[in-house]
């Protein structure tokens, strides 16, 4: 009787952790590339640029043609990455810097910031977006992601103090004046962040919910809805919408459309704004890999660095130096025949590297007038760009 039941009860655990080996387990291992064979296209034509390190977030000025990116060093970020859990600020440069770049003189120009009065912590810069004034197409506010250390504790213990840096530049310009700092509390765990063209209110990503640090942090890896995209304005912050799932790069299309990515699970959210500012989750993209930043082009196709081997890229966030494979996906509404079946999004890989012409991409973004593809990554040993 006693060996009957501990058969049975063995074979409830059997049936057990089967059943949570294919709901939990087996996707994840898909998602992040198990035995995946990384299949080299359109890398012929491509050139570095080295002078751009660890540039985690690329926006295209479509009008100049310039690149912006947030940028910091491929040593800093095997340090201080607090989406990571990279908390040691001591091996952080806390000396980050945006920069642009000019495809057709090769031009690359820091740019210096003034009237900065948080000066004194510096800047970690994390997810970017650049928007033009909607009374002068000429002048930019650029809106910045900052982990910035706390001050009177311990990272490891609290976490990063992160906030939103606003700063004005014109196009062009060397210069990026600062215009205010946001701080609230559901800025908790900002990724990303996408501005308004006032130069005052933004949406953002929560890539951890409020949990700044522990274990918690984990359960995203085994399908935990706690990830959130924010809303700020001159009157406050407030939640857009939340219990979503691994939240990372978002962005807007010019018909508002919002795009917001799954780095864990392989999805891409559609979101609609409301009158109030808060988001509708209206459609989902399931995808066969995580993705991080997303980008809009000017045809209004969604681009996505995408990782097809999430166990190479946690290496080489360890040590820059270890090549991680790259792929840029291209995520467009279906118009082929099969939409008929029910495939109503059309999904097609654009680019994707061993890691030898780009390594460890978080952002791509893709210039139509110019036929070129960027690519940088939080700990990216350089600008790749490619001609299509």
């Amino acid at each position: 009787m006693a060996q009957s039941t501990v058969l049975t009860i063995l074979a409830v655990v059997v049936v057990v952790l089967g059943g949570a080996f294919q709901i939990f387990i087996q996707p994840l291992l898909t998602a992040w590339g198990y035995s995946r064979e990384i299949e080299v296209l359109n890398n012929d034509y491509c050139k570095t640029v080295p002078q751009l390190p660890a540039c985690e977030k690329i926006v295209l000025h479509p009008e100049s043609g310039l690149l912006y990116l947030a940028c910091s060093t491929p040593a800093s970020r095997s340090h201080w990455a607090p989406a990571l859990g990279r908390l040691n600020d001591s091996g952080a440069s806390f000396a980050d810097y945006v920069a642009t770049y000019d495809p057709r003189r090769s031009r690359i120009t820091r740019l210096t910031v003034t009237d900065f009065p948080g000066s004194a912590r510096g800047l970690s810069l994390h997810g970017m977006d650049v928007v033009p004034s909607v009374s002068d197409p000429q002048l930019l506010y650029i809106y910045l992601v900052n982990h910035r250390a706390p001050i009177g504790a311990k990272a490891i213990d609290v976490g990063a103090d992160s906030v939103i840096e606003i700063f004005e530049t014109r196009s062009g310009s060397g210069v990026m004046r600062h215009l205010r700092t946001v701080e609230h509390e559901i800025i908790s765990t900002p990724n990303d962040v996408v501005g308004n063209a006032d130069g005052q209110s933004f949406w953002f990503t929560n890539d951890h919910g409020v949990n700044k640090v522990g274990l918690v942090r984990l359960l995203n890896l085994l399908g935990r809805k706690d990830t959130s995209v924010g809303y700020c304005s001159p009157t406050g912050c407030k939640y857009a919408i939340t219990n979503m799932h691994s939240n990372n790069g978002i962005t807007r299309a010019p018909n508002g459309t919002f795009y917001v990515a799954d780095v864990s699970m392989g999805a891409l959210s559609i979101l609609e704004p409301q009158e109030d500012n808060t988001l509708v989750l209206v459609d989902e993209v399931l995808l066969d890999r995580g993705i991080d930043n997303v980008s809009v082009d000017s045809e209004g196709y969604v681009w996505a660095a995408g990782f097809p081997n999430m166990f190479s890229l946690f290496k080489h966030f360890e040590n820059p130096h270890i090549p991680s494979p790259v792929s840029v996906l291209r995520v467009s509404v279906n118009t082929s025949p099969d939409a008929l079946m029910g495939v109503k999004y059309k999904v097609e890989t654009m680019f994707e590297d061993d890691g030898k012409a780009a390594s460890g991409a978080t952002s791509a973004v893709y210039d139509v007038q110019r036929n070129l593809l960027f690519i940088n990554g939080l700990s990216s040993p350089h600008l790749t760009i490619c001609k299509l």
